[in-house]
């Protein structure tokens, strides 16, 4: 598979007018029941999710084209579909382990493959694991998160037999190995394709898979189209119903709910709240929407310049926002409130939780005069443009209101295939985004998100041993003493305030009524392999 060079795409975002373009010439020769397409706002920008800036689109092509060791079970929400199971654990390149204090050991299917026809040995999963910790950035801090930290826990026993020996107890370990990040690389066609300043091929595999999962990409165009085909070879799971998955971009939400509508596309992600609560009503769609675990979009500070560096201007901020308003014109109920709880204290051992913010001008002028900017100041509001539908509404809106308490916000639009290399070198000094953790747990979240660490998604710069100190308590800690902890940083986290909750997304997604087998994951990304199309 080589990269295509870039065309641009010949939708016109933001045109009602515009007739959705009809896609379904290229797929005609191909039975409807085989060929899924997908619709969606913003594209994958790498093909290696170790990479670095590497965005979450690309994190469907990774976890559709490469095996983990082990996956996550399946449950029924209280709707009736389809949902990961965070407390089960099962087989994917991995047959079986056995879980001792200081180690675990894996058993490698013996029948299993890479896309080459190359067989997958541990000696690649050593090497896969060895490049994550490695690398740095994103995958180095992922893989640290389940204590997962240095090239020699990792051990090959043999051909199928691999081995984790662990730095500490800690209960993410296990979990860890199962999120997105661990794939299984193929060691011999990565090392072919380094060089000596590129030891891990990183360059190469940005545009190339060295993988030997569900999917094989049969066609990338950036910026226009992902073409999947079935890799009927797959001996680690059921071999999925669907022989090809053509994701195209289309970047207008209008034309994408229009080519559902009318029949064109199979199923979208991304369409605005208020597409998504009208199509609700459609007897031609099925919308499903989950409230995403360990998620909230936020307005985030960078307290590492003036005036953020102020908590009271922060606090300000809080008071400010126009939470109803969003809710109601830019969600349209598609989303749960994390404003106007009974004050800004810890409510549980549970992450998100609504802190005590509410929209009250008077009292952030206050706060501003009282951080010595009675007239307000002038800086850079950011968003991610690769998800334009909620961001740009609703950064409309909070720059409308700072304005009512002097601050004047100039809005940043950051094109979506840059999003994440911004976010990186932390010099924006407002944004709104949305994380969400991969794993359910409070300390998980606060770990990637104000740890001192300084980990890509902390997008505040925000430093605070007492803090740092209780989110590593509750890493490794049970019973009393974890809630404790827990409580310690989320009652630091509402009152010091350097990322605002707006509220907790939920995933939506609109499929037709032929379109069965969803399943939510926490990664918020759509898993091919279940999907059936009837």
């Amino acid at each position: 598979m080589k990269r295509r060079s870039f065309m641009k795409t010949t939708a016109v975002a933001g045109a009602a007018a515009t007739a959705a373009p009809a896609i379904w010439s290229e797929a005609k020769a191909q039975a409807r029941n085989e060929t899924l397409l997908l619709v969606t706002e913003s594209p994958p920008n790498s093909m290696d999710i170790h990479g670095v800036g590497t965005n979450r689109p690309a994190y469907e092509v990774s976890w559709n084209c490469y095996d983990r060791l082990i996956t996550y079970g399946v449950k029924k929400d209280a709707n009736g579909n389809d949902h990961y199971d965070y407390t089960k654990l099962q087989p994917e390149l991995a047959t079986e382990w056995d879980l001792k204090p200081n180690s675990v050991t894996f058993k490698l299917r013996k029948d299993a493959k890479f896309h080459d026809g190359t067989p997958i040995t541990a000696k690649d999963v050593k090497w896969s694991f060895d490049r994550a910790v490695t690398v740095g950035g994103f995958p180095t801090f992922q893989m640290k998160a389940g204590s997962l930290e240095k090239p020699e826990q990792f051990v090959a026993v043999d051909d199928n037999t691999f081995r984790v020996d662990f730095v500490r107890a800690d209960k993410l370990t296990m979990p860890d190995i199962g999120v997105p990040v661990p794939v299984i690389m193929n060691s011999a066609l990565c090392k072919k394709n380094a060089t000596a300043t590129d030891p891990w091929a990183m360059e190469w595999c940005k545009n190339n898979l060295a993988a030997g999962g569900a999917y094989k990409v049969e066609r990338w165009q950036p910026g226009q189209e992902v073409v999947f085909a079935r890799n009927d070879e797959w001996r680690n799971g059921p071999l999925p119903k669907v022989r090809r998955v053509i994701q195209r971009i289309i970047p207008s939400a209008g034309n994408r709910r229009a080519l559902l509508e009318r029949g064109d596309a199979d199923i979208s992600f991304d369409l605005p709240s208020k597409d998504f609560a009208e199509l609700k009503t459609s007897p031609k769609l099925t919308v499903i929407g989950t409230p995403i675990e360990n998620a909230m979009m936020y307005l985030g500070m960078n307290v590492n310049q003036k005036p953020f560096d102020n908590v009271k201007v922060r606090q300000a901020v809080a008071w400010t926002i126009p939470y109803q308003q969003i809710m109601d014109s830019v969600m349209f109920g598609q989303a749960l409130p994390l404003f106007g709880g009974a004050d800004n204290k810890f409510k549980g051992a549970y992450w998100p939780q609504k802190d005590g913010y509410k929209t009250d001008i008077a009292k952030a002028k206050a706060l501003m005069a009282e951080a010595g900017y009675p007239t307000g100041f002038e800086t850079t509001l950011s968003f991610d443009l690769g998800l334009a539908s909620t961001n740009e509404p609703l950064t409309i809106l909070i720059q409308e209101s700072l304005g009512q308490i002097g601050i004047k916000a100039s809005i940043n639009k950051i094109p979506g295939a840059n999003w994440r290399g911004e976010l990186l070198k932390k010099n924006m000094p407002m944004i709104t985004n949305a994380f969400g953790g991969w794993l359910n747990y409070p300390e998980y979240f606060f770990y990637w998100c104000y740890h001192g660490q300084n980990a890509v998604f902390n997008t505040m710069g925000y430093k605070n041993p007492t803090m740092d100190a209780l989110i590593d308590k509750a890493r490794f800690t049970t019973g009393p003493e974890y809630e404790a902890a827990v409580k310690g940083f989320i009652d630091i986290a509402f009152e010091e305030v350097p990322r605002v909750p707006i509220f907790q997304p939920l995933l939506n997604v609109a499929m037709q009524k032929n379109v069965t087998g969803y399943r939510y994951w926490f990664h918020r990304q759509l898993d091919y392999r279940q999907l059936v199309k009837g």
